[in-house]
């Protein structure tokens, strides 16, 4: 049976279209429900796959907002079948949600592909669960579009705007150099995360829901709506209605997700000071469409670009403000003025990005700079390279401090994050303002999952002589709601052998973003012999998915995929289980 608007076989009715004990049984067991038996004749199954849970704060209101998308698939014709999939918490799992992105992934992937669904809504915010979706999604490759779940409302504390992430990180500096006490501390906690939500401030999930938009998968607008605006639950509504006329028009993620549409993401990211840990979820991404991208692409096509949003952590202002400035459509418009955006881009709503972006207005230019007078100019991320770094390591200008940009100093080293946190506050730790602190193990094999510990604390006493920031190295990734001068994602990682891993207390190392290099003063003779006596860290794991993660999975300049993931395999009917 086909849907009757378009003529186009749906998939669904391999399972519902049956007249036979197998559709017997597939139709009876949703009739008790309440089904009619007119949903199955014919009408596009859209499946609402949900990230909501408890335990992911972040996503808590996933309940209300997949109801809006129920309404707008009912209103629009279609039959709407919600189904949870994993969640990934980022405040509350261990080690890091960053470690089961995969599993979602591939919990996403195969449900989409083992079900009767013709298109799927994602509903998605906290920071792993977008580009979990996106990648489960892209390789089953139906009609699909993303709705983030939105930022929360501002926080606010004794007359100040706070920021999730970011004074998080400040406040608790400022525990540690006595400057606040610990009933301060616990008063913040409740001003600043006052509303449903994901972080208020440009960090990764605020990042990823622009990437969402700026790849052209989501509405305009889906970036900055404040989850408790009435607004997201309305943007809510019409993606439902939006994917079944996609089902119709056999609008898959493969003719969203182009070549296009990644260089209009990498350049978004440098326009907003987004989040590092995007350009690992891209790529990834990217891997899955079959997309080919590179950290070069990062650093060709972001490096021209300046940064135009005035965001915590680079700036002053919060994802409220930036949705109340004229949000992303304003920010994808500047740099469609500028040639910066590649205008014929597909998106969801069947529009071209410029048709959707060309006439957006901006409404307060000091939280939207102008162009012509950025807010921080070629403040893309930086790509460096070095024989410290030989496939690569990341860098964020505009979170990072002008006067370390080009910086050499001594190294000091910590082979673990557990040793670097117990020396971070010992007196008696040879360090200064002019050392590089660099810390090794903690890429996507070595902690594992590559967890957000690169932003390392200062050490206690430099903090009450009124450091604010120094130099830092590692493999691992850090918070988007971070800031600072910190080298990230050093690939090949150290507990691969990777370069990182030689590094000794007392070396030099030269930082010079300008030349893209990141170098260490040492003998390519007194690195092998260092090799020579290297010994590879014990495996974290010999069972579950942490050992099959360990066996696959891929560096950072690859997306940190699993190697046999990579690629699209489509959502073929599976075989008849009867």
């Amino acid at each position: 049976m086909s849907d009757s608007s378009s003529g186009k076989k749906l998939r669904s009715q391999a399972w519902f279209g049956r007249q036979d004990k197998m559709g017997f049984y597939y139709r009876s067991f949703l009739k008790n429900g309440g089904t009619p038996q007119d949903q199955f004749e014919g009408k596009p199954v859209i499946g609402i796959c949900n990230t909501w849970s408890e335990l992911t704060p972040c996503n808590a209101h996933f309940r209300d907002i997949a109801q809006h998308v129920r309404y707008g698939v009912l209103e629009a014709g279609g039959y709407p079948l919600e189904f949870p999939v994993s969640s990934l918490g980022e405040v509350t799992m261990r080690p890091t949600a960053m470690l089961y992105r995969n599993l979602a992934a591939m919990d996403v992937e195969e449900a989409v592909r083992a079900h009767p669904l013709d298109g799927v809504v994602l509903l998605m915010g906290c920071d792993k669960t977008t580009p979990a979706l996106l990648m489960g999604a892209a390789s089953a490759d139906l009609p699909t579009i993303g709705v983030s779940g939105g930022p929360q409302l501002n926080g606010h504390y004794h007359g100040r705007t706070i920021g999730s992430g970011t004074n998080i990180i400040s406040m608790s500096e400022q525990l540690r150099a006595g400057e606040i006490t610990l009933e301060e501390f616990h008063e913040a906690e409740s001003a600043m995360n006052r509303s449903s939500g994901h972080c208020m401030t440009m960090g990764t999930a605020s990042t990823m829901a622009s990437m969402v938009e700026a790849l052209g998968i989501g509405l305009p607008g889906n970036a900055a709506i404040p989850a408790s605006d009435a607004r997201r639950n309305e943007l809510a509504r019409m993606a439902g209605r939006r994917i079944v006329q996609m089902v119709r028009d056999d609008l898959t993620m493969s003719r969203i997700l182009v070549r296009e549409a990644f260089e209009n993401a990498i350049r978004t990211l440098a326009a907003i000071g987004g989040s590092t840990n995007a350009v690992v979820h891209l790529l990834a991404i990217a891997g899955r469409v079959g997309v080919p991208l590179t950290l070069d692409d990062f650093d060709r096509l972001g490096r021209e670009v300046h940064c135009l949003v005035d965001l915590m952590p680079s700036g002053r202002f919060l994802m409220e403000d930036f949705y109340y400035a004229g949000g992303l459509p304003a920010v994808l418009r500047s740099l469609g003025e500028q040639g910066l955006l590649n205008r014929d881009a597909p998106t969801v709503n069947g529009r071209t990005m410029w048709e959707n972006v060309r006439n957006a207005p901006c409404w307060n230019a000091d939280v939207i700079t102008p162009f012509q007078a950025p807010f921080k100019p070629d403040a893309g991320i930086a790509i460096l390279r070095g024989n410290l770094c030989p496939d690569g390591a990341v860098i964020k200008p505009s979170a990072a401090s002008p006067e370390l940009m080009r910086h050499t100093g001594r190294a000091v080293v910590f082979e673990t994050v557990e040793e670097m946190r117990a020396a971070v506050n010992d007196e008696a730790l040879d360090i200064d303002a002019s050392c590089i602190m660099v810390l090794k193990n903690c890429g996507p094999k070595g902690y594992p999952g590559m967890a957000e510990v690169g932003n390392m604390p200062l050490p206690a006493k430099l903090l009450r002589q009124g450091v604010r920031d120094m130099v830092r190295i590692s493999d691992a990734r850090m918070s988007g709601t971070a800031y600072g001068t910190v080298v990230l994602h050093v690939a090949p990682e150290a507990t691969v052998g990777g370069p990182l891993a030689l590094v000794r207390n007392g070396d030099t190392i030269t930082l010079d973003v300008d030349k893209r290099l990141l170098h260490l003063h040492v003998s390519d003779e007194e690195l092998a012999e260092r090799r020579a006596s290297w010994v590879p860290p014990t495996p974290h794991a010999e069972r579950g998915y942490v050992k099959m993660y360990l066996d696959h999975v891929l560096q950072a300049d690859r997306g940190a995929d699993l190697d046999f993931l990579v690629g699209c395999s489509g959502a073929p009917v599976p075989r008849d289980n009867h």
